[in-house]
Order: structure tokens, then C-alpha cells, then sequence
């Protein structure tokens, strides 16, 4: 019954509005005056729910931390920008360093700074991220261009030389271009490097990190990061659609 009620009074709403809108070239000024002030009251709460349910409906879903991981693998993460809206979803003209979260930070030292990032929502059936990072670079006349993510604290916790640390990309580019990925461990007062030139060949990027030839002191790790290295970026969009990490063993010889 209270159905049946909600929809008759929904329909009486509806037609309401609908002559409201019809005759308005013809109503009194007075009558035009509150039907405004109604109509903008109204308009805040639907634009209020039509945010939301955009929101929590548009797929992938907000705050996924669903992908694919390797057999044996004791930590994964999703960075934030990938699973969330960002409180300033975008950069023009570009800082040489510019941070879009607590996680992600873009580097370069090119003068002329036309360079833009901004977070996108991901639609496409396909994707696993809800959002994901666009990177548009125009003039570069610099000698570097780089993203930097910092894993969190567990990333460190309990690592040793006999984990493989995975990420894995979804990257797209307008042009052809070059790019590694550097993975950083700072360890007590040293810090150690492996770096891998991505297969860009295909969207989807697997890359293992052996951590096996490191001079690691394991009980020291204090800080990870991952830098992303763009080669002769310019006149390029990238769209970096996800990006993940996973930590897991090798496997037994």
C-alpha cells in the first residue's frame, strides 16, 4: 500500500511540475518568483542524490581493492588515488614537484611547466580501478619527468631478499614513449635501487622486482617507493587506468 501511495504522489509531483514549466511565459510574476525559490530548493537535494548514486552505482565500484594477485602473496595494495576522489582532483601548469596526495607526487625540471595531471573516473567494463591518473604533457624541454608512489609502512613489514615486489599497470599513451619503473628501498642510512624498462607493447604491464641481489638490511627497512620514469615525454597524454602492488615469494628451486 505505502508503495502504491509513494508512486501516486510521485506522479502528482511530476505532472505538477510539468504545468508549472508549461505555463511559465504566462504566470504572474508572483507565482513565477516562489515556483523559482521551490524549484532551486528542490534542485539541491536531486543534485545531492544524483551525486551519490553516481557515485556508489557508477562501476567499478569506489574503494575496490579487487585485482589479480600472485600465488603466495602475503601484502597487496591499491594506492588511494586509484580507489578514491581526491580532494583537488587535478594540477595545471604543473610545479616541478607537484603533490596530488599523500602517496602520489609528480617530478620534472622542465621551465616551461606545460604540463597537467588530473584524476578521471574509470567506466569502461574492463576496469578494476574506480579512478584513475591522466598525465598531458605539451612543450618539455626538461630532462626528466617522473611519478613517485609511496607504499605504506606494511609494505616493509617482514620484506626480505626472498620476495618478488609485483606491480602491475594498466597504462595507455597517445604517442610511443619509453618508461621505467625504479623501485626505491631506503634501509638505515642506505638506499638501494632495481629498475625495469616497461613492455609497452600491451596496456596491461606486469613487472617483478627480485630483491634477491640487494645488499637489504632487512631489519632496517624504513621507506618504499616506486618512481615512474617517462622518457621524452613531450606532446603526450598518458593514462595510467590502475596501478597495484603485491608482495609474494619466490618460488622454491
Amino acid at each position: 500500500m505505502g508503495r502504491l501511495l509513494d508512486r501516486y504522489i510521485h506522479r502528482k509531483v511530476l505532472e505538477r511540475w510539468r504545468k508549472a514549466a508549461r505555463d511559465a511565459d504566462d504566470a504572474p510574476a508572483s507565482d513565477l518568483r516562489q515556483q523559482r525559490d521551490e524549484a532551486r530548493k528542490l534542485r539541491s537535494h536531486l543534485d545531492m542524490l544524483l551525486h551519490m548514486a553516481e557515485g556508489r552505482l557508477t562501476r567499478p565500484l569506489i574503494g575496490s581493492e579487487q585485482f589479480p594477485k600472485p600465488l603466495g602473496t602475503d601484502w597487496s595494495w591499491r594506492p588511494d588515488l586509484w580507489r578514491g576522489p581526491l580532494i583537488r582532483p587535478g594540477v595545471a601548469s604543473v610545479p616541478r614537484k607537484a603533490v596530488l596526495d599523500r602517496q602520489v607526487t609528480l617530478f620534472h625540471d622542465c621551465k616551461l611547466s606545460e604540463i597537467g595531471m588530473r584524476q578521471i573516473r574509470n567506466t569502461r567494463d574492463s576496469d578494476l580501478a574506480a579512478f584513475a591518473l591522466t598525465v598531458e604533457v605539451f612543450g618539455f624541454a626538461g630532462s626528466f619527468l617522473s611519478l613517485s608512489v609511496e607504499l605504506p609502512p606494511e609494505a616493509a613489514q617482514g620484506l626480505s631478499k626472498q620476495h618478488l615486489m609485483r606491480v602491475d599497470l594498466l597504462l595507455e599513451a597517445e604517442h610511443a614513449l619509453e618508461v621505467f619503473g625504479r623501485l626505491n628501498i631506503q634501509h638505515g642510512p642506505n638506499s638501494d635501487q632495481v629498475l625495469r624498462k616497461l613492455d609497452l607493447s600491451a596496456p596491461s604491464i606486469a613487472i617483478d622486482f627480485d630483491l634477491a641481489h640487494l645488499p637489504l638490511n632487512e631489519r632496517r627497512i624504513e621507506k618504499i617507493w616506486l618512481d615512474l620514469i617517462f622518457e621524452n615525454p613531450g606532446m603526450n597524454r598518458v593514462v595510467l587506468r590502475d596501478l597495484t602492488f603485491c608482495r609474494h615469494h619466490r618460488a622454491d628451486l
